[in-house]
């Protein structure tokens, strides 16, 4: 693990009763960035943010916030949660209806007996970052959704901590002002240069705003990476059916030609087709794998085009104004294709597909 980390988690497990909820995980983060933690429910990942807190006592590891370890099982160290100097957004906002925006946004500072100047001043600050300046004195339920939630992390970051989590802060909000928030928190969070790690089922959310993600499933880390890699570079079956849309089939690894080139073979109705891949780690010629490539990166036409292809038969054709997002039929498997609008693919029709193979993956199962 890296020394240069901010918050480092090691060798983290947390029990309920008999379900092992988060199962050994460790990762780091440096300072400054947005982690997120994605993963569908039940896979461990708001555990490990309530470790991380203070609310939840794991069974086994360590965390250390800078150089201060905050939580281990083995010293018998756990720092209760107010003592953290940590900022929480939760789902449910947690604003107090009886107080204005800025009583609100004021109470972190009044119970550790700031001056009233300072008081004052850090909230001005707060709300001008989070645009509700003029708010102030509204109540806290004539806020909307949205409002309420900025309100939120104008209290979560007031006192500045030295770091900050986020619990699925946007799921109540439609889908257009998520949008919109999603941009928002990235740009704060970049603007006030807090450590942040965000929790969220959302695959778009956390493509859009982390820096780095790291995939979990039933309590283990899939894959931790970059948006562009996680998304271009899934390392198997799982993260590459949880982030986006791809096409997934199974096959078997028919030659490793090194740097991390290789071929996979793929069967349908007693045709197979050879195809140049690139090769997830670990994977060796006569291994299961599956193979993985996004419809964007999926050819078809009406003429055949050099290299390997596989003729099928247009099943669905939906205009989408750039693109035509199409079904190709091959034996029993559908594949997924954005295609170019020119190409005017028709239901019925006869067709040839080829994937890219700088963008054909073999994953692991």
């Amino acid at each position: 693990m890296s020394e240069n980390n901010y918050l480092q988690v090691d060798h983290l497990v947390k029990y309920f009763g008999d379900d092992r909820a988060v199962d050994g995980i460790s990762f780091g983060i440096p300072e400054g960035k947005f982690l997120t933690l994605l993963g569908p429910s039940g896979c461990g990942k708001t555990t490990t943010l309530m470790c991380i807190a203070g609310l939840h006592k794991p069974d086994a590891g360590e965390i250390r916030i800078g150089s201060d370890p905050v939580t281990s099982i083995e010293k018998r160290i756990n720092t209760a949660p107010e003592k953290r100097n940590i900022g929480m957004v939760f789902q449910s906002y947690a604003i107090w209806p009886h107080m204005d925006v800025s009583q609100n946004v004021a109470y972190p500072l009044e119970i550790r007996n700031m001056a009233q100047s300072e008081i004052d001043d850090r909230v001005a600050e707060a709300l001008k970052i989070v645009g509700l300046t003029d708010m102030a004195d509204k109540n806290a339920t004539q806020l909307s959704g949205g409002q309420q939630q900025r309100a939120a992390l104008a209290r979560a970051m007031v006192f500045r901590p030295r770091l900050l989590l986020f619990d699925e802060p946007l799921s109540n909000l439609d889908l257009k002002l998520r949008e919109q928030m999603r941009v928002e928190l990235k740009r704060i969070q970049h603007e006030i240069g807090i450590t942040s790690i965000y929790v969220t089922h959302d695959q778009a959310e956390a493509l859009v705003m982390s820096d780095e993600i790291i995939v979990m499933s039933k309590g283990h880390i899939e894959q931790t990476g970059g948006p562009h890699s996680i998304y271009a570079r899934p390392v198997n079956k799982f993260v590459s059916d949880f982030i986006g849309v791809a096409n997934l089939t199974e096959g078997r690894i028919v030659s490793n030609g090194g740097g991390g080139a290789g071929t996979i073979e793929i069967s349908q109705g007693g045709e197979s087709v050879q195809l140049p891949c690139l090769l997830a780690d670990g994977l060796a010629e006569g291994d299961d794998a599956f193979l993985s490539v996004r419809p964007e990166n999926v050819d078809a036409s009406r003429q055949p085009k050099d290299g390997p292809r596989i003729e099928g038969e247009v099943i669905q054709s939906v205009f989408l104004g750039n693109c035509l997002d199409c079904r190709v039929k091959w034996g029993e498997f559908e594949w997924k294709v954005l295609a170019h609008s020119r190409e005017r693919l028709r239901v019925g029709e006869k067709v040839y597909v080829r994937l890219d193979p700088d963008h054909t993956l073999a994953v692991r199962p």
